[in-house]
């Protein structure tokens, strides 16, 4: 019989051989946890729409209040001589839950020197059965075009404060709409701003008569820079790349001497010499030749053609030149005659007053405001009366032969066609790999907020 020698440590298979399945065990459950990470599918990133979706139900639905109704949002706009509590009291809260956001959100942002008009949203609940007292359940507001804070109550009643701040990024936007009301009206409910529009305006009054070629629902196309938020969210429009109405296109080129203009298809220069129409949106009332005076009651010539518009509506220079008579003229009231290259002038009439600094001896350029509409003279009301020269003696504005622009030619051409092409596929639906193609159609709600 073997001895027992309390030298020799004792060898026991079974619980060696425990110890070491368990091992091997750990390091199966290990290896297939580390091979099920690896090759598990990741989950793509949230976008703007799906984060915007998750911040709304966090704010409304996640911080609901015991005993309280689903919170409901309430739109508030600071007023006149109102301080930020009087305001958020206007929402339905109490006066102490009022002061306890406003001493929250001023750890954030200046509650104390607010300007009126500032909006913001309130989410209200109601206790159950209508009892008592609403209840703030969070507030929510935009601190600048891309930052906003959120406030929100926690189930223990505390206030919460969260700042957020949405990346920006440019790009160029495809608008596609319909006349409805005036070209103005039309393109701003696009997302084009006021100078943008404006532009466009001119532009087209090169090519287009506004009261006879334009009809309600023909359809029209704008290219444009602008800013957009993560959400979506217009915060800045940039310059009119194209544009598009009655088949006629113009885009914007930049050349090598530095001038931006604007170009149609064929690379010639769409700012004509004179402009068909020297008053935005202006309607004709009155065209060229024999009729009877409104005023004298015989017949007699017409010499131009008249635009009726409001009084004070801008006039503006049909083309490039210089101030030759700023003065009173008879019937003609204030009249404003400025000479163009290649013995052109134009003259307007009945004018209110003149553009700052219009005299004699003065350049303008094309599109320069230089007068605005009146009725002085012999005039029945407001409008425009309008002439063109050709040599000295008077011929029909309507229609009347006047030079064209420059066209393009060599290797500006070729960039201009690279340029055009480009646009070309953004306006057909083909994006380019480095643009983004934005549809007005997808974005409205967002240029309303």
């Amino acid at each position: 019989m073997q001895e027992f020698d309390p030298r020799r440590q004792t060898f026991r298979i079974t619980p060696r051989l425990m110890v070491g399945v368990a091992g091997l065990a750990a390091l199966a459950l290990g290896w297939r946890l580390t091979t099920a990470d690896a090759i598990a599918p990741q989950k793509p990133p949230l976008d703007p729409a799906a984060i915007a979706a998750l911040q709304h139900a966090a704010f409304t639905q996640a911080e609901a209040q015991p005993g309280f109704t689903r919170p409901e949002s309430v739109p508030v706009k600071i007023q006149s001589g109102e301080t930020f509590e009087d305001a958020v009291q206007r929402a339905g809260v109490a006066p102490d839950e009022a002061r306890q956001a406003v001493d929250v959100l001023s750890e954030a942002m200046d509650t104390v020197h607010i300007k009126a008009g500032m909006a913001f949203d309130a989410a209200i609940a109601h206790p159950r059965g209508q009892r008592g007292p609403a209840r703030l359940v969070g507030l929510s507001l935009r601190t600048g075009p891309a930052n906003s804070i959120t406030l929100s109550r926690t189930f223990d009643g505390a206030m919460r404060l969260r700042e957020m701040e949405e990346k920006i990024r440019d790009e160029q936007m495809v608008a596609r709409g319909e006349i409805t009301g005036s070209l103005y009206e039309s393109a701003s409910r696009l997302g084009a701003n006021p100078s943008m529009v404006g532009s466009m305006v001119k532009l087209f009054a090169h090519k287009v008569d506004f009261d006879r070629d334009l009809k309600p629902g023909d359809d029209f196309t704008l290219v444009f820079d602008r800013t957009v938020t993560e959400s979506g969210r217009t915060i800045g429009t940039g310059d009119l790349e194209y544009a598009a109405i009655k088949g006629i296109q113009f885009y914007r080129f930049k050349r090598v001497n530095g001038d931006v203009q604007y170009f149609d298809e064929t690379g010639k220069n769409i700012k004509g010499f004179l402009l068909r129409t020297p008053v935005d949106g202006a309607r004709m009332t009155s065209r060229f030749g024999m009729r009877r005076h409104p005023i004298l009651g015989f017949n007699r010539m017409h010499q131009g053609i008249d635009f009726g518009a409001g009084s004070g509506t801008p006039i503006v220079a049909s083309g490039d030149g210089v101030v030759v008579e700023a003065r009173r003229w008879g019937g003609y009231g204030n009249w404003l005659r400025i000479r163009h290259n290649g013995g052109w002038e134009t003259g307007y009439a009945h004018l209110s007053r003149y553009g700052k600094g219009v005299r004699p001896g003065m350049r303008v350029t094309q599109g320069q405001v230089v007068a605005y509409v009146g009725s002085t003279g012999a005039s029945t009301g407001p409008h425009l009366h309008y002439e063109i020269w050709r040599n000295g003696a008077r011929v029909n504005p309507v229609g009347a032969k006047v030079p064209q622009g420059t066209v393009l030619a060599g290797s500006e051409l070729a960039a201009f066609h690279a340029q055009k092409n480009r646009i070309d596929r953004m306006v057909r639906g083909e994006q380019a790999d480095d643009q983004k193609l934005a549809l007005a159609e997808t974005d409205r709600a967002g240029l309303r907020r």
